[in-house]
């Protein structure tokens, strides 16, 4: 793999994420007095300059945010900066219990005194199997979650299972509608239009009302840069997300970073336009090398998937001509702003995806073993009508298409230590394993993460006095939650812009004792990165379409 294909992932996501868009439950957070603690990364891009957020506060470490100047040489020395992320939110309804776990105990409480007040002691030991299950499943935990909180996921598989909604099979004589994406699942609805001036083919999902374009960017290796250019590059990446905060209008920011099998082609290329073939011996040994090692090599692709929100635009898409033609002119402006942001970030843009170029990107993550072949076959499986599985069968933690089985893992925890830029690095990084990286960023608008703080804090506070009345003790970890809401407050008043993130890992192997390997080194690596991982069970199909296809589709 040559430097200018290493992805730029690793260098990214060190400068956006504090505060991730995951399913919050439990755990409240008490109220004590503001300590002096280390500088966290958060989820605030500055919306005032657009350069990301990476120091708060120059008095909170001694080294952070430091520019020293070389006397001799006049030069401006960017240290680079380490920071912590945010904990996990945990938040309950009512003592750290969530809905479901109220519900429960709720259920139990009611029949326990239901059975006394009609037949005393008697009715309560009758009826314990259904307080005593209540109770269980309201506090014994599995996988990180109650009992209770299962019961949606594994009621809602018992009933596709019933249904039969967990294979697909592609019906390849009956024609589908012009327009539509071969895709199994509620990704069936989505569209494409080809947009006529910028040569993009967007994809239009009319239940969520968004409007999808991909682009191709590359990246020099962040690891090989002195620490004044990934400083730069740092504050670059933030300029990105400062600006999808300040639009409005954009719905989703999705960054794939893809492995794939690569065939050779490119190092044929190079050789055939660059190398001396004089047929000396080291002519001979270097063609040989390239024949043998080209096609058992890895490649990196890495898109930016930007989704419009077309409630948002509403206005704008009136004034544009209304329909899918106003929406596409909307979608133009913010594809423009982004591209000159991405390339002031020193990101090569390789171009806005066509339909062809996206049938590529389906069909690979759905078929691996193919992309070899549409690689040496540029006139090949260029359809996007064609471009989805023959088959899928989903099972409880995997999925296996066409030519390979699929395993989704959900970064649920950032690290809570210091860690510097491209602290992803061992997840990219890996070695001999098809997988896919998936950053989801959610800009929210000011007034919206307002409200949410407060409405946080408001619960933080009812629950520290409920904690105090019943005398339960406060942890540290509530209280290092309390402390990143006060952090989060205090940037957002200062005018940085919000973005909830979400991390995704796909996980590709043509076997499933080869993917189980796969997803325990991958695992190991997200260890090693100070990252921890959990494999997402009952939903691996929705998961599949949100992780491996960049279409800026939710779990």
């Amino acid at each position: 793999m040559s430097v200018c294909d290493v992805p730029v992932l690793a260098s990214i996501h060190r400068s956006a994420l504090s505060e991730r868009g995951r399913t919050e439950s439990g755990c409240p957070h008490p109220i004590r007095r503001q300590r002096q603690r280390p500088e966290r990364a958060g989820i605030q891009a500055d919306t005032t300059t657009g350069i990301s957020l990476t120091a708060r506060t120059a008095s909170r470490s001694k080294n952070q945010g430091r520019v020293a100047v070389d006397t001799h040489t006049n030069r401006a020395d960017y240290r680079l900066a380490p920071v912590q992320f945010s904990r996990l939110t945990k938040r309950g309804v009512l003592l750290g219990l969530s809905v479901p776990q109220l519900v429960a105990l709720s259920i139990g409480t009611l029949t326990i005194v239901t059975a006394l007040y009609t037949t005393g002691a008697l009715g309560v030991a009758w009826t314990s199997p259904i307080w005593g299950t209540a109770a269980v499943i309201a506090g014994i935990p599995i996988g990180g979650r109650k009992i209770v909180e299962w019961m949606p996921v594994v009621t809602r598989w018992a009933w596709r299972s019933g249904h039969e909604q967990l294979t697909y099979r592609r019906r390849v004589i009956r024609p589908r509608p012009v327009g539509t994406l071969s895709r199994p699942g509620d990704a069936a609805a989505l569209r494409e239009w080809n947009d006529p001036e910028s040569g993009a083919v967007m994809i239009h999902d009319p239940h969520a009302q968004t409007l999808t374009a991909i682009v191709a960017v590359s990246h020099p290796a962040f690891a090989l840069l002195d620490p004044d250019e990934q400083h730069r590059r740092v504050v670059g990446w933030g300029r990105v997300l400062a600006g999808a905060c300040r639009s409005g209008r954009i719905a989703r920011l999705q960054v794939s970073e893809r492995t794939l099998p690569d065939s050779g082609t490119r190092l044929a290329e190079w050789w055939k336009g660059h190398g001396i073939n004089d047929e000396s011996w080291a002519a001979n040994t270097y063609r040989d090398l390239i024949e043998r090692a080209g096609p058992a090599g890895e490649r990196h692709a890495t898109t930016i998937a930007l989704s419009l929100d077309l409630t948002a635009a509403s206005r704008h898409v009136r004034t544009q001509g209304g329909g899918m033609r106003g929406a596409a002119t909307v979608l133009r402006q913010e594809m423009t702003a982004l591209t000159g942001a991405l390339r002031a970030a020193d990101l090569t843009v390789g171009g806005w995806l066509t339909a062809d170029e996206l049938a590529v990107v389906l069909r690979t993550a759905y078929d691996p073993a193919i992309g070899v072949d549409l690689e040496r076959h540029p006139l090949v499986g260029r359809s996007l009508a064609t471009a989805g599985p023959v088959a899928v069968a989903e099972s409880w933690d995997h999925l296996r298409t066409d030519s390979a089985f699929h395993a989704v893992l959900w970064i649920s925890e950032w690290p809570r230590s210091q860690v510097f830029p491209g602290f992803l690095s061992p997840l990219v990084f890996t070695n001999g394993i098809l997988r896919t990286v998936s950053l989801h960023y959610l800009p929210v608008r000011a007034d919206q993460a307002a409200r949410d703080l407060r409405t946080k804090k408001t619960e933080l506070i009812s629950d520290a006095h409920q904690r105090t009345r019943i005398g339960q003790i406060e942890d540290a970890g509530a209280t290092a939650e309390y402390d990143d809401l006060l952090h989060q407050e205090a940037d957002l008043t200062a005018g940085h812009g919000v973005l909830r993130t979400t991390g995704l890992i796909c996980v590709t192997a043509p076997t499933v004792d080869e993917l189980d390997a796969a997803v325990a080194s991958i695992e190991q690596a997200a260890i090693q990165a100070s990252c921890e991982t959990r494999r997402l069970v009952g939903q691996q199909a929705q998961a599949f379409t949100a992780a491996a296809l960049p279409l800026c589709r939710s779990v």
